[in-house]
């Protein structure tokens, strides 16, 4: 990208099925992509193993939203080799401040141990990366990510891509067309990250979601 980005044009961008990319952390050139085939996870078909749902209902974790949003991308960021460069990470920072982006968290206490982070447009979720310092710690943020974009009216959540780790949770690959005219549509949704208000009990996010897989 020759011209710097603003959140604008991000914005802008994400409303054209388009997302930011850098090559690596040190590479300052960041590039537009645009899957032939799109990841999205279906909000009536997240999976919730028998073992997650334990999890859910015994771990003595803290659920937080936006907590610390700049210490969940900093956090997602923290690997051998991430897309997150300083202008896409400082991007985010200002997103948030506008309130465009949010991340759900998993406290230990004072620790930050799991997280997610994306940007809402309408009824739109574009999930950008997670994070997991702690066994399932990122599965249980995201069972309590789309609890919530179910609650609040969301209607598509844009996982990217799929990796395996998503498919287990009940990610699909859709092309290219079929995802914009997803996204077109819920892009007119009047959607609101807060209107669900406090975080749901586990028993709740077990309830929310009707078609849970329980399986090992």
């Amino acid at each position: 990208m020759s011209d710097p980005l603003t959140p604008e044009i991000l914005l802008n961008g994400y409303a054209s099925g388009v997302f930011p990319m850098a090559e690596s952390r040190e590479n300052p050139d960041i590039f537009w992509v645009d899957p032939h085939r799109r990841g999205v996870i279906p909000l009536d078909g997240f999976h919730i193993s028998r073992s997650l749902a334990r999890t859910l209902r015994t771990s003595s974790f803290d659920i937080r939203i936006n907590s610390d949003f700049s210490g969940t991308v900093a956090a997602c960021a923290d690997r051998a080799e991430t897309w997150i460069n300083t202008e896409i990470f400082d991007l985010y920072q200002e997103l948030h401040r506008l309130g465009f982006a949010h991340s759900i968290e998993v406290w230990d206490t004072h620790t930050l141990v799991g997280g997610v982070y994306g940007v809402t447009l309408g009824g739109v979720f574009f999930g950008e990366s997670m994070f997991s310092r702690r066994r399932d710690t990122s599965k249980i943020a995201l069972a309590y990510l789309v609890d919530r974009l179910c609650r609040c009216g969301f209607t598509l959540f844009d996982t990217q891509f799929v990796t395996p780790h998503l498919l287990s949770l009940g990610a699909q690959e859709i092309p290219r067309e079929t995802y914009r005219k997803r996204l077109f549509s819920a892009l007119r949704v009047d959607a609101n990250f807060y209107s669900a208000g406090a975080i749901s009990s586990p028993e709740d996010v077990l309830q929310c979601n009707t078609q849970t897989s329980y399986r090992e």
